[in-house]
């Protein structure tokens, strides 16, 4: 796991960024070397200190979805003050069963997987999670389940008691947090559905539907295709949707027969046509 101070070291690295920009463009019109280091002192100013929005904010591209997009300015810089970003390799815990909770998250990229095992040992893969969900029960002492990182994952940390603070006092922001969790019900429901009813064709075109839907915030939802790596194993997903491993790879490759998708390096999917893999959904 990686933390990373927004005031020291993206910081930095955005200004490189911008001096590197401003090199190329002011070179092509014949300024010196002192314009560019005067020019880039401007923009920097402008962008770091005289706009309303904190600089991590800015670079988020789940925050309008999210928990955050219902804060104003001021808001989001009393936020920010309890927040820091980390980042997570594929395989990490990020929250334990019965474990205290001393922080929340957004998922800002990636996708997490939250799973109960057995006393025995047995797992059981209970959802996922992608940006801009939020990460954790809010107001419990102790978390429910465990998440694990399914894929490299960025989340903007916040401390338990800073958020639960700022709920307290944020009517806007409570409502925003009951909406997704009353959304992550509606969306159990619904994959209970899928567990309970769907054949093994369908569960796949389900599960793949899924990720190809929810993995990127930033997508034009007029898109008519995706591509995207797979998350999960082929074990896990067969956890996931209640199959063994050789009935999806099985159902994989019939979907591949019949171009619904391609699959190169073994997890790259391509979904050319999304509206045509939502009808195999059942």
């Amino acid at each position: 796991m990686t933390w990373i101070k927004p005031a020291d070291e993206f910081l930095d690295r955005l200004r490189l960024r911008q001096y590197a920009s401003l090199v190329y463009a002011t070179l092509a019109f014949g300024a010196g070397v002192s314009d560019i280091h005067d020019s880039a002192m401007d923009t920097n100013r402008k962008d770091i200190h005289n706009s309303d929005i904190p600089v991590l904010c800015r670079s988020c591209e789940a925050r309008h979805k999210g928990m955050c997009g219902v804060l104003d300015s001021a808001e989001l810089v009393a936020l920010s003050r309890h927040t820091r970003l980390a980042r997570h390799s594929a395989g990490e815990e990020l929250a334990a069963d019965g474990m205290p909770v001393e922080s929340y998250a957004n998922v800002m990229r990636g996708v997490v997987k939250l799973t109960k095992v057995l006393e025995d040992g047995r797992q059981q893969i209970v959802g996922l999670q992608f940006a801009p969900d939020f990460l954790g029960r809010l107001f419990t002492p102790d978390s429910a389940v465990t998440a694990e990182a399914a894929s490299d994952v960025d989340l903007c940390r916040v401390s338990k008691s800073g958020l639960e603070r700022l709920i307290a006092a944020n009517p806007k922001l409570e409502r925003r947090l009951m909406e997704q969790t009353l959304r992550e019900l509606d969306e159990a429901r619904e994959w209970m559905v899928t567990l309970g009813r769907k054949t093994a064709a369908e569960k796949v075109a389900s599960f793949l539907y899924l990720i190809a839907t929810h993995l990127d915030p930033s997508a034009d939802s007029e898109q008519k295709g995706r591509k995207f790596i797979l998350p999960l194993t082929r074990g896990d997903v067969a956890d996931f949707l209640g199959l063994t491993i050789e009935t999806v790879s099985r159902q994989l490759s019939r979907l591949r027969a019949e171009k619904v998708i391609a699959i190169s390096a073994v997890t790259q999917v391509d979904v050319p046509d999304l509206e045509r893999l939502r009808k195999r959904c059942g």
